[in-house]
């Protein structure tokens, strides 16, 4: 489970622990820690390292991260932005990056970037050489409340999403905050939507807090962003530390995602944000839980309205959405399993459900 640990008076960085015995790290929440690594640099592997970015990432961190290192040898891997890009070919390039720079067990991955970049990098740590270390330095929204903590990596499919990965648990998370100033705004409420699923899913306390907060979240107020961030990654941690491997409680995670993962899919990588996608399927599966008796319709008005957030799903169709949705990772025995409300605060993962809610929230929805 996390463990919180307070900060000392003056201190602004926060630390949280994923307690996973041997395997257990850091995640470190504060500013300035691409430009002073003196906090998570001990953590990582003596051997070489290869930083893996994005063309759009990798310009004004590199630097910065270069200078944090010191005489660290240090590779690099620019990959092209986008979702679009996160595939087995681009997989490749970071491979042949790994073996150009002779990283060997001795050695280890940094993933400069957002959920893509930490994907990607993540899967090429866990597949390269058997396993070897790697850091999540997450530059999003979304990657530091979500992506980059609990050691899920994988690359997309035609047909689905994240279909092709390992769990492989990075050595330390390092969140930080200073880059979500120049986040454009659309990525960042994209990853308000992860913020807000925690609320959902496990603290109302928390869900209430952010909607008297978001005015000042919105402004990226940083005691406000310090304090969504931290609690997002304390659910995320107690979950994990529990069911490390998504064999039960760890599927909470997942509210909306059987949804959006589909809306994304047939969509086009990239042409919805991943929080956009997970936004729309949230709402989906607040619908679903009102079609079931679970929600009122004033539950169900409250989940995302006060980030701005898109509630509207594109008109894939019902057909092609079902096809997509019996592709998820949570299906058993041909059943759509889904993560529904039973009430705000309180999820379950369930495939017993009346078809009809179902059918009809995707009936509503995407015909």
């Amino acid at each position: 489970m996390a463990v919180a640990r307070p900060l000392r008076a003056g201190r602004r960085m926060q630390r949280l622990t994923i307690d996973l015995a041997d395997r257990s790290y850091p995640i470190l929440i504060g500013p300035g820690l691409l430009a002073d690594a003196r906090e998570w640099a001990e953590r990582l592997p003596g051997g070489p390292l290869l930083v893996v970015t994005n063309e759009t990432v990798g310009p004004p961190y590199l630097p910065r991260l270069r200078a944090a290192l010191g005489a660290r040898r240090l590779a690099e891997c620019v990959l092209p932005d986008g979702e679009a890009h996160k595939t087995l070919a681009t997989l490749a390039r970071v491979f042949d990056a790994l073996a150009a720079a002779r990283v060997n067990r001795d050695g280890g991955v940094l993933a400069l970037g957002g959920g893509v970049v930490g994907d990607l990098a993540g899967f090429a740590a866990a597949s390269w050489q058997r396993g070897v270390a790697y850091a999540q330095l997450p530059t999003t929204l979304l990657a530091q409340v979500d992506s980059s903590v609990g050691g899920k990596t994988a690359v997309n499919h035609a047909s689905g999403k994240n279909l092709i990965g390992a769990f492989h648990q990075p050595c330390v998370v390092a969140a930080d905050t200073d880059a979500l100033a120049t986040l454009p705004e659309r990525e960042f409420r994209a990853g308000l939507a992860e913020v807000i699923k925690y609320g959902l899913i496990r603290d109302p306390a928390f869900l209430a807090w952010l909607e008297t907060a978001m005015p000042g979240l919105l402004a990226r107020e940083p005691e406000a962003l310090a304090r969504a961030i931290r609690r997002s990654c304390e659910v995320k941690a107690e979950i994990v530390g529990r069911d490390e491997r998504e064999h039960g409680e760890r599927a909470l995670l997942n509210l909306g995602h059987t949804f959006g993962h589909a809306i994304e899919t047939a969509a086009g990588y990239g042409e919805w944000l991943h929080g956009e996608a997970v936004a729309i399927g949230t709402v989906m599966a607040a619908e679903a839980s009102e079609r079931l008796g679970w929600l009122s319709r004033a539950d169900v008005e409250r989940v995302l309205a006060a980030a701005g957030l898109p509630t509207a799903a594109p008109r894939i169709g019902v057909e092609r959405a079902l096809e997509l949705m019996r592709m998820d990772k949570k299906v058993l025995g041909g059943r759509v399993r889904l993560v529904l409300l039973k009430r705000l605060g309180e999820a379950v993962v369930t495939g017993d459900y009346d078809e009809r809610a179902l059918l009809g929230t995707l009936q509503a929805q995407v015909a």
